[in-house]
Parts: structure tokens; sequence; C-alpha cells
């Protein structure tokens, strides 16, 4: 019997705008490797369902890139959520 060990890795959250307000401001994560930003995101809502209607609109990236919520994630990174913004 085989035992297949799960590699970890661990998101640092910083998020601006309105949802800024709803999530800790040091807000970190472990995931399993490969893990989508979507899970992510749903590991978040759980953990803090005040937020998870922004969460649901928010733009997410990483470094200076807007990244998609099917991104895997392959190693710890430093995510970063941007409230949806209105204007006219």
């Amino acid at each position: 019997m085989s035992h297949v060990m799960t590699q970890m890795m661990n998101i640092k959250i910083d998020a601006f705008g309105a949802i800024q307000r709803l999530l800790p401001e040091d807000l970190n994560l472990q995931c399993s490797a490969g893990s989508t930003v979507a899970d992510v995101l749903e590991n978040v809502a759980r953990a803090h369902p005040e937020a998870a209607i922004l969460l649901e609109r928010c733009a997410c990236a990483i470094g200076e890139d807007i990244i998609s919520r099917h991104t895997r994630l392959n190693q710890d990174s430093h995510l970063v959520l941007l409230s949806p913004v209105a204007g006219g």
C-alpha cells in the first residue's frame, strides 16, 4: 500500500478596495499544490463568508499580472485581490 504525499504550498493574500475591509490584514492559506485560484478563493469564502459576494467579482493578480481563476498555483504565491470598480 503506497501513501501519496500531497505537496502543500503557502498562499499569501493581499486585498485592496472594498474587499480589504472584509478580510484580515495578514491572510495566509495552506493549499495543495496544483490548486486553482478559484479553489483558493473558495477557501477564503468559507473562512470569511462576509466577503463571499466580493470574492465572486474581484480581479486576481500575481505580481503585476491579472490572472484567470482557472490558473493553477504550483508553488508558494502572493495573490492580490482587487475589488471591482464602478465608475462613470
